[in-house]
């Protein structure tokens, strides 16, 4: 997973956001964020709750989820869903971007970049006269330890 690089930049990114919104900065969000930038993986609120109340009891899963799409509203994470019927959530990093290749059989989640692909998508939205404000590659197959093994005869 790519990880933000400059963690004090996103909390205070958070704090400005929350200030414009009219919202305080309470200790039970910031426990959130700092969680969610903790987590190793793309993450759903349900994991995140769980990862959280072993440690701090008094957090609920309502502050969980609203803290989760206070993040993607101020643009520092991305809500992704991936098939499973839930939403995951990763943090975002200004001006990185990345794709996903999502296993079908054990649900694994694998981050990739390709100049090529990003070069590919340019060329034809500028072919079709079009402007690409964002987007999202997802690649869903079988990794290899979910892929039936080849014999060769």
């Amino acid at each position: 997973m790519s990880h933000v690089r400059n963690v004090e930049q996103f909390r205070s990114s958070l704090r400005r956001f929350l200030h414009t919104k009219g919202l305080k900065s309470t200790r039970q969000r910031e426990v959130v964020a700092e969680s969610f930038l903790a987590a190793t993986d793309h993450v759903s609120a349900d994991e995140l709750y769980r990862d959280i109340s072993t440690q701090h009891p008094g957090i609920g899963y309502a502050t969980v989820y609203r803290t989760l799409k206070l993040l993607k509203e101020a643009g520092l994470a991305a809500e992704r869903h991936f098939g499973e019927g839930f939403a995951r959530f990763e943090p975002l990093e200004p001006g990185q971007h990345h794709d996903h290749l999502i296993c079908t059989g054990c649900g694994a989640i694998v981050e990739f970049e390709n100049p090529d692909i990003e070069s590919l998508q340019d060329r034809v939205a500028e072919r079709h006269g079009f402007a690409i404000d964002y987007h999202r590659l997802e690649l869903y197959g079988r990794c290899a330890k979910c892929r039936p093994k080849q014999t060769h005869s």
